[in-house]
């Protein structure tokens, strides 16, 4: 373990962080991947030699390098050499095709695309419709003639590129959004907001020497890269990865790896939860676990079961990765709060015509920064959508949340995802809450769609998803959340679905929900004679 200090905030850069802990722990495992494993020297010297192929492919500083391709090192050493040279690294979601493929890469304007076996086949699909300048395959496929080997891209002995002039709030990555609410848009993220999101995380997860950070996460999330690979970089701790979330094998995994702490996302942990029993579901390694979102009633059960401390979950996104945080010193975190403001911003709540709204009111959390540096330098290409987001110096995040009077703040909704019903706002995160009580529910989605009587409102509908072997009618449904929360809380529409639309990282993607609205399957409790007791 090395946590590494920079005397002079400017000099934060991710390419300084490698060459630091090269230098400082040149021994230490940084990356394991199966049987592979690199210290951080050996990730630094092949970094330097990528650099310097990425640079005789004429790669330079503002370049970007667009990768669609699965987990492994070499995706972390070129992410890493890319920003050594000045250049942006830009993920895209590996299970994009067609036109979403091409535009997205378009969109990057990729002077080098890189790909691997497993996923180029897409991209030779589309390459007459690419307009980047080179193409670098990790692997054997010849689908894409003139295309470079990631190997041959190595020059054996190369030293590091110079640095120099490169600065903490220079972009180094644009992100493309996980597409949860509509259309990707690619944020900048600068250095300093990583090192900012790694050490508020790090603080709760306590790492001492010995931890071993464990990823599943795809590495176009920035989720993958906040908790995991750039944590492990800036700790100085190993990271061990694998190429996608097995319910059926997470455990052994993390025992292969001697992994003591890991992070899920969306829907993966639920999945875990909802796996049959194992006498050993409490024999593992693992010690922490940050779990978001994880539901008030479940984390209890969950933390007993599986035998790892569940850390508490704050709010960010990938715009501006801390925006509500927890602190180690807070140990009575009141149930269900995401915590305090980062100190590093100034935050309201307000309603749709930007006024605050008063404590216990839901609203939209607006932020501005008190520093350089630690939200994101806006969206690539795109400065109508940068401008939208923006109310004067203040970030529109699009959550909303409720504040108590002591000051801590509660997730409420996505802005797009809520509800809005004879006047009053209901939010689709908690009605979710409820009905995931139900033990015959494996998972559901609550969202918005038109009323038929009012144009301006929408009606509560709800998919839900049955364990195996489970049978549960609509109206019991109703009647269970109508026993254990609000009566305005009991859906309008529900319906049995086989599946959700998930996003790679097992977000539910509600946009396509509300196109798709009310089908031939949906129960209507109008129709069906059923009222909610208030």
């Amino acid at each position: 373990m090395n946590v590494l200090k920079f005397d002079r905030i400017e000099d934060r850069h991710l390419g300084r962080a490698l060459s630091l802990q090269a230098r400082q722990q040149p021994d230490a495992t940084y990356i394991m991947f199966g049987d592979t494993h690199y210290t951080f020297a050996e990730a630094d010297r092949k970094v330097n030699e990528l650099a310097a192929g990425l640079a005789g492919l004429g790669l330079g500083k503002g370049d970007r390098v667009a990768f669609f391709m699965g987990s492994s090192p070499e995706v972390i050493f070129l992410a890493l050499a890319t920003n050594k040279l000045g250049a942006v690294w830009s993920p895209v979601n590996s299970d994009y095709k067609g036109a979403w493929l091409t535009e997205t890469i378009n969109r990057t304007r990729a002077h080098i695309v890189v790909t691997d076996d497993a996923h180029v086949q897409r991209l030779a699909d589309v390459h007459g419709e690419l307009s980047a300048g080179h193409y670098v395959i990790l692997g054997d496929s010849t689908a894409l003639p003139g295309a470079h080997a990631f190997n041959s891209l190595y020059i054996e002995g190369a030293s590091e590129p110079d640095m120099s002039g490169q600065t903490y709030g220079d972009t180094c990555a644009v992100l493309w959004t996980s597409g949860t609410t509509g259309r990707s848009k690619g944020v900048m993220q600068s250095h300093n907001v990583w090192f900012n999101a790694v050490a508020s995380g790090d603080a709760l997860f306590g790492t001492r020497p010995g931890d071993v950070i464990y990823t599943v996460l795809p590495m176009y999330n920035s989720a993958a890269w906040v908790t995991s690979i750039l944590r492990s970089l800036i700790v100085g701790i190993p990271l061990a990865i694998d190429t996608s979330f097995s319910v059926t094998h997470f455990w052994d995994r993390v025992d292969y790896y001697g992994a003591t702490q890991s992070f899920t996302l969306g829907a993966m942990h639920m999945f875990l939860w909802n796996a049959p029993l194992r006498e050993d579901d409490a024999k593992h390694s693992l010690r922490k676990l940050m779990a978001v979102p994880m539901p008030a009633d479940v984390a209890g059960p969950f933390s007993e079961r599986f035998n790892v401390e569940l850390l508490p979950q704050g709010l960010g996104q990938s715009e501006a990765m801390q925006l509500v945080i927890v602190t180690p010193e807070e140990n009575s975190l009141p149930p269900g709060s995401c915590g305090t403001p980062a100190k590093a911003l100034e935050a309201r709540l307000v309603d749709d015509q930007g006024n605050d709204v008063a404590d216990g009111e839901p609203g939209e959390l607006w932020v501005r920064p008190r520093e350089p540096y630690v939200i994101f330098n806006g969206y690539f290409d795109d400065p109508e959508a940068t401008a939208a987001s923006y109310s004067g110096e203040w970030y529109k995040t699009g959550d909303m949340l409720k504040r108590r009077p002591d000051g801590y703040y509660f997730f409420s909704d996505r802005k797009k995802d809520a509800v809005r019903l004879k006047g009053r706002n209901i939010s689709t995160f908690e009605v979710e809450m409820v009905a995931r009580r139900h033990p015959a529910l494996a998972d559901c989605a609550a969202f918005g769609v038109p009323s038929d009587i009012l144009a301006s409102e929408t009606e509560l509908k709800l998919n839900y998803i049955l364990k195996a072997g489970q049978t549960l009618a609509p109206e019991e449904l109703a009647q269970f959340i109508n026993e254990n929360a609000p009566y305005f809380f009991v859906p309008r529409y529900l319906e049995q679905v086989e599946q959700l639309p998930y996003t790679p990282t097992n977000k539910v993607q509600k946009f396509k929900l509300r196109e798709a609205g009310i089908t031939s399957a949906t129960w209507d409790a109008q129709q069906a004679g059923f009222k909610a007791q208030r």
